[in-house]
């Protein structure tokens, strides 16, 4: 599994802040969490959702090819790092 982190800069209270992604070998997407600017945090995963978030329905773009907009900051993050983040937004819904 990879693990993402993308910084999404933008000034809508309606869409998330940052972007947490577990990508399989194929770069789809197996868990997700958006946080947003206000602090709430959705996830989804193959089984259940929360708000709006649900998972992509095409493979994950590179890190590269996020980076190539200047309004995202892509960053690979650790398993423990989505752990955490993912059972705080369970936690949350």
């Amino acid at each position: 599994m990879k693990y993402i982190k993308v910084k999404w800069m933008h000034t809508s209270p309606d869409d998330p802040v940052m972007l947490y992604s577990e990508l399989n070998p194929e770069l789809w997407e197996e868990r997700k969490v958006e946080v947003y600017a206000d602090g709430r945090a959705d996830f989804a995963d193959s089984e259940e959702h929360s708000g709006s978030t649900k998972l992509g329905i095409e493979p994950f773009p590179t890190m590269e090819e996020i980076a190539t907009d200047p309004q995202f900051e892509p960053v690979a993050i650790s398993a423990a790092e989505f752990e955490s983040v993912w059972e705080q937004a369970k936690a949350r819904n």
